[in-house]
């Protein structure tokens, strides 16, 4: 995971992962743009944090269980990203708030299509 050093939800979202059975290492960075670019994420679905798992790239809070199911079925993609930092999304808890949101596959030409809904 390649996070900011001061970003508590970053921190949270790694605790997601880690209570879900993922080893996760972290690289604290002063900003995650790089690594997503280089990672092959365009930036339009930037979050505060990028990830790697399996040869795919996570952007943002991506529920552990979608995850998982990427892992299992392995489409041809770059990953999965939930752009914006989302109230409600794991490791952005803000109490009985959640707001809707989708967990996007992203293809290898940078095309989004839904591979989750929250309401």
């Amino acid at each position: 995971v390649f996070k900011s050093p001061s970003c508590g939800c970053c921190g949270a979202w790694v605790e997601h992962m880690r209570s879900a059975g993922f080893t996760v290492t972290v690289n604290d960075v002063d900003d995650t743009t790089a690594a997503r670019k280089r990672l092959g994420m365009p930036d339009r679905f930037g979050s505060c944090h990028t990830a790697t798992v399996g040869g795919y790239v996570l952007e943002g809070h991506v529920p552990a269980a979608d995850v998982k199911r990427l892992l299992a079925t392995k489409p041809k993609a770059i990953g999965l990203a939930v752009p914006s930092m989302v109230p409600g999304s794991p490791g952005m808890e803000m109490g009985g708030r959640k707001d809707p949101y989708q967990v996007l596959l992203v293809d290898q030409s940078g095309r989004e299509s839904a591979y989750a809904n929250y309401q």
